[in-house]
């Protein structure tokens, strides 16, 4: 089975995004930071904020569906805010999108906010809403189910150490997991976390048994050239002692965001 995970930055580099998920035949694709507009057609927006405007995919979550007909797919927004074209102003919600090959049926879902609530007006104030989404899917191949779960972690402005907020999206997503997960699954954990890896989210998803291989395996960045900042680190894939790790690999090329794409093979 391949899984991955990727913040697809609003569909920013759309060009490569959306040959890279079909090459890549994964399983299952754990995105955030997507994009849904109705009424506004294929093509961009603008996102605006204390002048800071960014280009946005108005349509990615139905560009995907059409590019992956193959797969079962929902889209579970955070909120619903303003994107731009010109001074035409559109609603248009954000969140996370799983797309799961309907080869491996799902047989169990939760999705539930970590942080914060749904907001129809308005993408809110930082540290804005959060959410995440939990699948559990039977490999017919194998004769066993698999449980795999991803959020889009908190943005703080000061910063990705921990904080009051963090620990209470890391106890509400292990709940979230636990709703879903059964007793012997092999558990697959992903997302952009927005934290360091040594941050007390680790030890409170380390009651499922979990170990993250982004550092136990000695990786150092998570991000591409188009991001500039330090530290490097975001995104994260952990997984329990009874998933057998082909390979893992925080994907250097093709540049398809300014995270890195994380792609587990397994067995």
């Amino acid at each position: 089975m391949r899984i991955v995970s990727l913040n697809a930055w609003g569909g920013r580099l759309h060009e490569p995004l959306i040959p890279y998920l079909v090459d890549v035949d994964a399983d299952v694709l754990c995105l955030q930071e997507v994009v849904r507009t109705q009424g506004a057609g294929n093509g961009w927006l603008v996102y605006r904020d204390h002048g800071v405007e960014l280009p946005q995919r108005a349509n990615l979550f139905e560009e995907l569906k059409a590019a992956l007909p193959a797969y079962d797919a929902v889209f579970l927004p955070v909120a619903r805010g303003d994107l731009f074209d010109g001074d035409r102003q559109h609603f248009s919600e954000f969140g996370l999108a799983t797309f799961v090959r309907r080869t491996h049926p799902v047989i169990a879902q939760a999705a539930a906010f970590v942080h914060g609530e749904f907001s129809s007006d308005g993408y809110g104030t930082h540290p804005r809403s959060r959410n995440a989404h939990c699948v559990r899917l039977f490999d017919y191949e194998r004769g066993y189910p698999v449980t795999i779960a991803h959020m889009h972690g908190l943005r703080d402005l000061e910063g990705k150490g921990d904080t009051p907020a963090r620990r209470h999206q890391a106890n509400a997503f292990v709940e979230l997991i636990r709703q879903v997960k059964q007793d012997g699954d092999r558990l697959v954990v992903c997302g952009d976390f927005n934290v360091l890896p040594d941050g007390e989210t680790f030890e409170i998803l380390g009651s499922l048994g979990l170990i993250d291989l982004v550092t136990s395996r000695g990786h150092d960045d998570t991000r591409t050239s188009h991001y500039k900042k330090q530290p490097r680190f975001a995104d994260y894939m952990l997984v329990t002692s009874n998933v057998e790790v082909v390979s893992f690999d925080p994907v250097a090329e093709p540049e398809v965001s300014d995270h890195r794409a994380l792609l587990l093979d397994l067995r």
